[in-house]
């Protein structure tokens, strides 16, 4: 399969998954070409796969530059980096990574709320400064027995709430539809979800309908003391009105993986003290990159040589 041409739309995310890549494919990195007008042009008819992630996928412009693409496999669970509707129009297979990453990005989703309510950081700080030295730290907030709001019981969102039910969190959540044979209260509203938890989790899809899901009216619903996790994608928050909440006090904290334009992240954020922020790394653990590395290479391989896709999308 060496003569195989694929394009990695993303930049270069890990040596395993570019290595991998190469071994069996001849890898182009659109990230590394100085004229990737002039590229596509020149490859358009060689290039029959693409790898992106959730920063980079397939729109439906290159979608277009590229009449022989067959494959889009995604080194990412989300897919919203990637016109599925074309590719669906086209014939073209797209692959993803769910499971591998579950536990990663659920036993961050822990991590934060913790974090948050325990000022983990900020104690750690504190520490660091000498601070300790001059009196004892400030009381924080208990976690055990929180009730914890899921907007999104899927893979994520159901690991979440199981391990948040171990430290006696009751659950609740929100979903397009009631789930069948789930005992966790369902509420048929985001808003209506905001009022009734102490933390909210952001664990959907992002697509056109969850796009700024977190309003100002769900904001105001958790109110001054409740926390918000997201460690689903940047856009799923208003984040104009996520940081004027948080500087105003109308929003007793975050816990942020994702955000809105990365990695630029606002600077009013920075100063906060009930604010946790990470670098999008809730599947960011040596062993869950490579399993997902694994199936990224897994399904190109699986579609070349006509097999059944591992973990077909469209």
């Amino acid at each position: 399969m060496e003569s195989i041409s694929v394009l990695m739309t993303c930049p270069p995310v890990h040596p395993y998954l570019v290595e991998a890549l190469e071994k069996r494919f001849t890898l182009h990195k659109l990230d590394s070409v100085p004229d990737k007008p002039q590229f596509l042009s020149s490859h358009r008819d060689s290039i029959r796969a693409v790898v992106g992630n959730a920063a980079a996928g397939a729109d439906a412009e290159l979608i277009d530059q590229l009449p022989k693409l067959e494959i889009v496999s995604s080194y990412s669970v989300g897919l919203d980096k990637i016109d599925l509707a074309k590719c669906k129009e086209k014939g073209i297979r797209v692959t993803n990574t769910p499971d591998v990453l579950t536990d990663d990005v659920a036993d961050l989703a822990l991590g934060l709320m913790l974090a948050v309510l325990r000022r983990l950081c900020e104690s750690d700080r504190y520490v660091r400064s000498g601070l300790w030295k001059k009196g004892d730290y400030k009381l924080t907030t208990k976690f055990s027995g929180k009730t914890v709001g899921i907007i999104g019981l899927g893979r994520i969102g159901m690991a979440i709430a199981q391990r948040a039910e171990a430290f006696s969190c009751p659950i609740s959540y929100f979903s397009r539809s009631q789930k069948p044979g789930i005992n966790y209260k369902y509420h048929p509203s985001v808003v209506d979800l905001a009022a009734n938890c102490d933390i909210l989790v952001v664990a959907c899809a992002l697509t056109p309908e969850t796009r700024h899901i977190i309003n100002r009216e769900v904001i105001d619903a958790l109110g001054p003391k409740g926390v918000l996790i997201n460690i689903g994608r940047g856009p799923h928050v208003d984040e104009a009105e996520l940081v004027s909440a948080l500087v105003e006090g109308r929003l007793g904290g975050a816990g942020l993986d994702v955000f809105q334009d990365e990695p630029n992240v606002p600077e009013e954020l920075f100063k906060l003290e009930n604010v946790v922020l990470l670098p999008h790394v809730g599947s960011g653990t040596v062993e869950t990159r490579q399993a997902m590395a694994d199936l990224v290479v897994g399904n190109l391989e699986a579609h070349f040589l006509n097999k059944p896709l591992l973990t077909p999308v469209v």
